[in-house]
């Protein structure tokens, strides 16, 4: 049974910084490392640097409340599925993060066919700055996770959906400048790798914020069987579902925002964020009947219709439609729609800009998304801001 934040006990902090000889005998529960202050002291706030594959595995394994690991710049090359069941808390997290502002790649290809490159089973962790990719399966799980900050990654050319948050119980999670793309799952033909998925579970407080999802097989971000509200802001999802993986059988969906499925309801809140080129929906409720509200979104040039919710009761204002090819929206008689472009009397601002390239371009320097004039209007009052 997991103790409550408050119920759980607390230290106070004292850091060690370990070097990599050091840190390997710690994970392995080495004796006499702690330089006089007792076991439980030091874990309770101890920073552990590594820089080669074994290190990282054991690492992240044997993390305990207030463990920070910090991985030197390179490529890591696990065997086995980087694992934990380790919980943190609110005053001493789980941290596994980049060294400065170094590049870390974590990459699966050798990993055992069907194999995970990363799975959380705890609450209050905090994992940034790091790619996960080439896994054979899913490039980073997080499981029933409570107060967890997934921010600054990267989750690409994995072969199944790039990242996933899943289980009862996931709360008050924040996914935050995420890149996921190119995630392909041969064995399926494309059906299962999403760029995000919250899938197969429940739990209120999740947010998704400032994310790029493109290029995927299947779809930029599914919510299948979630069935507590998720809040999805400022994200792009773009791209998704074409076949560039030359796969003859290829089954791939390719919608932007997969909002629903497989019989759960919630609803969810989507506002200011953008689907283009997909194709498939650009916004779905994908069977979803709860009053989902998508508000400032913009639908563009995707193959089938921008805003497609026929049978639920979306609430659906001040959201932009253009050039789809399924046509602007497709509603059902539940459905409230005010201040779109497709009511009546409500103008079609035109887009400063439809060339994509710069969508591409590097984050700022706090990995919030490049600057933009595409797809940008300049209105107030309808469509993505595009920031």
């Amino acid at each position: 049974m997991r103790l409550s934040a408050a119920a759980r006990p607390r230290h106070r902090r004292r850091t060690r910084t370990l070097t990599l000889a050091t840190a390997v005998a710690v994970a392995a529960g080495g004796a006499g490392l702690w330089l006089g202050v007792s076991q439980d002291a030091a874990r309770a706030a101890t920073t552990v640097v590594v820089s080669d594959t074994a290190a990282l595995q054991s690492a992240v394994a044997s993390a305990t409340a207030g463990t920070t690991i910090q991985v030197r710049g390179g490529t890591y090359y696990p065997t086995s599925t980087l694992k934990s069941t380790a919980n943190g808390t609110a005053a001493n997290r789980i941290t596994l993060t980049a060294y400065g502002s170094e590049q870390v790649r974590i990459d699966g290809s050798r990993l055992p066919a069907g194999s995970w490159l990363m799975a959380i089973y705890g609450d209050h962790w905090t994992v940034q700055n790091v790619r996960f990719q080439k896994s054979p399966a899913h490039g980073f799980v997080a499981t029933s996770s409570v107060g967890g900050v997934f921010k600054n990654l990267v989750t690409s050319d994995n072969g199944d959906s790039g990242f996933t948050l899943r289980g009862d119980g996931t709360t008050g999670n924040l996914i935050q400048n995420l890149d996921s793309y190119g995630n392909y799952d041969a064995a399926a033909h494309g059906q299962n790798a999403d760029g995000l998925a919250i899938k197969f579970g429940s739990g209120t407080g999740n947010r998704v914020t400032g994310v790029r999802l493109f290029n995927n097989a299947d779809d930029g971000i599914d919510l299948w069987q979630w069935a507590s509200p998720v809040t999805i802001e400022h994200t792009w999802a773009f791209g998704n579902g074409r076949n560039r993986w030359n796969d003859p059988a290829f089954e791939g969906n390719g919608n932007g925002f997969k909002l629903g499925g497989g019989g759960a309801t919630a609803a969810h809140a989507v506002n200011n964020n953008a689907a283009w080129d997909n194709t498939q929906h650009g916004f779905t409720e994908n069977g979803n009947t709860a009053a989902l509200g998508l508000s400032r979104n913009t639908s563009y040039a995707n193959r089938q219709s921008g805003f497609f919710f026929e049978t639920g009761t979306a609430r659906l204002a001040a959201n932009l439609a253009v050039a789809n090819g399924g046509g602007l929206a497709k509603l059902g008689p539940a459905t409230v729609s005010a201040r779109n472009n497709w009511d009546s009397g409500v103008a079609t601002p035109p887009f400063r800009s439809t060339d994509a390239s710069s969508v591409y371009g590097a984050r700022k320097a706090d990995g919030s998304l490049p600057a933009t004039a595409f797809l940008t209007t300049g209105s107030t009052t309808i469509g993505s801001t595009m920031d």
